[in-house]
């Protein structure tokens, strides 16, 4: 008994280790591509971004039970996948040309609560009233953040909500169909499209890669498709609600890259408007794997009822 639940607390440490990891990689992948996109057309860097990205995305294929898993059940939902995909990169690497890393990355913390808000009428899933509280003042924490009227308001943070809701929607897509779509393909498709999109552009926008930049394509690719291996790894590993917290240590990572780069350091309202923005996350999180327990004790209760009424 002992050992099975060492084993068990084993797993779940390194689940939150490789989310820890996982996000790391994101957050240094926006990094590299807001430093490549300072030379480089955004569509370029999509590009590279993509091309690189696929090989650990393979590898994840090939570890997971071969290549076949890649094979889409259903066309359509790789298509509308991929444009979402496609819509989220090119904004949000487009946002990271006028605004701070971090800043970015606060108001793009707005995604599982578009998935709460989107989740009754795309999925049916009940939404109660907490829980719409939540959304309601984590979408205040964000007007902190954007501060829209004001002379501090950017608009590049209008395209960071447009990458919001299209990620809210890829994550309602793979809860939806996560039944008869493998995560490999989910991932590859999502990965592959924006990559199709941007090498058809690059006839119009292409620029030459000069010494080093060349490598700094190749690991902005290798860390964002390391980052979907590391994050697919943590949720085989640990529960969601134990992993998916971690998701907020995007904000150290980008308010450091954001630092030691470009000198950049959050002010008191961007800090205010995360902090809203994370605590209205974390209690959705907490409110959803809340009635999960509920809905597991009650589905256990009645099969036990029915058990007892067969055998009587």
């Amino acid at each position: 008994m002992t050992a099975h639940v060492a084993a068990g607390e084993s797993r779940t440490g390194l689940g939150i280790a490789a989310m820890i990891a996982g996000i790391f990689c994101m957050a240094s992948m926006d990094a590299m591509a807001k430093w490549l996109g300072e030379g480089y057309p955004v569509a370029q860097v999509v590009f590279f971004r993509g091309l690189f990205g696929l090989l650990p995305v393979l590898l994840l294929a090939q570890w997971s039970g071969g290549l076949r898993l890649l094979l889409p059940g259903r066309p359509w939902v790789h298509v509308m996948r991929g444009g979402l995909a496609a819509a989220a990169i090119f904004s949000f690497f487009t946002a990271l040309q006028y605004m701070p890393l971090a800043e970015a990355w606060a108001i793009g913390f707005c995604a599982p609560l578009v998935v709460t808000a989107l989740s009754r009428p795309l999925l049916g899933e009940p939404v109660g009233w907490r829980r719409w509280l939540a959304v309601g003042v984590g979408f205040l924490g964000v007007l902190i953040v954007v501060r829209p009227g004001l002379a501090a308001f950017q608009p590049a943070s209008l395209l960071v909500l447009v990458t919001a809701v299209c990620y809210g929607l890829i994550m309602i897509t793979a809860r939806k169909y996560a039944a008869t779509e493998s995560t490999p393909a989910l991932v590859f498709y999502t990965t592959l499209t924006p990559m199709l999109l941007g090498a058809a552009m690059l006839p119009v926008e292409w620029t030459t890669p000069a010494g080093l930049d060349w490598v700094r394509f190749v690991v902005l690719g290798l860390l964002g498709g390391s980052a979907m291996l590391l994050l697919t790894q943590a949720f085989r590993l640990a529960p969601a609600a134990v992993v998916v917290p971690f998701d907020y240590t995007a904000l150290i990572w980008s308010t450091g890259w954001g630092w030691l780069i470009w000198n950049d350091w959050p002010d008191t309202y961007d800090w205010l408007g995360a902090a809203v923005v994370v605590g209205a996350g974390l209690y959705v999180m907490h409110r959803e794997a809340r009635l999960r327990r509920r809905a597991a004790q009650a589905d256990a209760l009645r099969a036990s009822e029915e058990t007892s009424t067969s055998s009587g």
